[in-house]
């Protein structure tokens, strides 16, 4: 009985966030309503107030839930080789291009601002840590290093889905962190 109890349940909060996301391919989340929500998910409005306390707050869920799965990825990659950092930003733009539609909405369309600055601070987490044991990078240096990098990776990125992904995950891996590394003299 719980279980069936839990299945709808994911299955109730799996169709609020898709709706979601479908509106804001169409316009930005102060013009959608949670009555259109739970129209387009043909769900009542009581249920939806079971499981969110608006529509902010289901699109704060869903960008913790992208944070998480990002975080789950970064873990299980070392940065300490140069190929284990491509792979690991391949790895990246694989995941995006699964959830192409939802990264097209929320960091292209009528996403929310503080979501491209969630993503930055977990890559620039994740690469200021690295740099700091590898190469004894002090914090400061550190810190303005992989703000460079980052903001710059996540507007390749941007241009890239923009782009329709033209490339490959494996091909802008290999071109983000040759950038990353090796700046202007990659070019020549």
């Amino acid at each position: 009985m719980s279980q069936k109890l839990d299945r709808r349940k994911k299955y109730t909060r799996k169709i609020l966030k898709e709706s979601l996301i479908a509106l804001l391919a169409e316009k930005p989340i102060s013009a959608i309503t949670v009555k259109e929500i739970c129209e387009m998910a043909d769900i009542n409005r009581s249920t939806f107030y079971t499981h969110y306390a608006d529509h902010y707050d289901l699109l704060d869920k869903i960008e913790a839930e992208i944070s998480e799965d990002m975080i789950k990825y970064l873990s299980s990659y070392s940065f300490t080789i140069e190929e284990e950092s491509q792979k690991m930003t391949q790895k990246l733009l694989e995941y995006i291009t699964n959830n192409k539609f939802m990264f097209q909405t929320l960091l292209m369309k009528n996403g929310d601002p503080t979501f491209e600055q969630r993503l930055m601070n977990i890559a620039q987490r994740f690469m200021m840590k690295n740099w700091m044991t590898v190469n004894h990078i002090d914090v400061v240096k550190s810190r303005y290093l992989s703000t460079f990098v980052v903001s710059g990776a996540i507007n390749v990125i941007k241009d890239w889905i923009e782009n329709e992904m033209d490339q490959s995950p494996k091909e802008m891996a290999v071109i983000i962190n040759n950038f990353a590394n090796y700046g202007m003299s990659y070019l020549d």
